[in-house]
């Protein structure tokens, strides 16, 4: 299944919730999971970013549907990247 890297940013109101409810981070990524993506990997980061994850999911339109979904709520701002594993990019790279 593709890996996708997610880089999101808290509005200030996403702040404010993660302040009175922690765990809304753990509650959020059942709901994912329920949207066919499964996060395999979440950092809280310092720098212009909040969270880092990595995630698996089936294909481009689940992550779209996930990031217009979660986006839409007004409380975190996405930016969403395909993996690639370098292994598989060295065998690509050699056909």
């Amino acid at each position: 299944m593709p890996y996708y890297v997610i880089l999101s940013t808290l509005t200030d109101e996403g702040r404010k919730t993660l302040k009175e409810k922690p765990e809304r981070i753990l509650e959020v990524n059942k709901e994912l999971e329920g949207m066919g993506v499964k996060v395999l990997k979440q950092y809280a980061v310092l720098g212009p970013y909040d969270f880092v994850n990595i995630i698996e999911a089936p294909d481009n339109e689940t992550v779209t549907r996930m990031s217009v979904e979660i986006g839409s709520r007004g409380s975190v701002q996405l930016m969403s990247m395909p993996a690639l594993e370098v292994e598989e990019l060295i065998n690509a790279l050699k056909r």
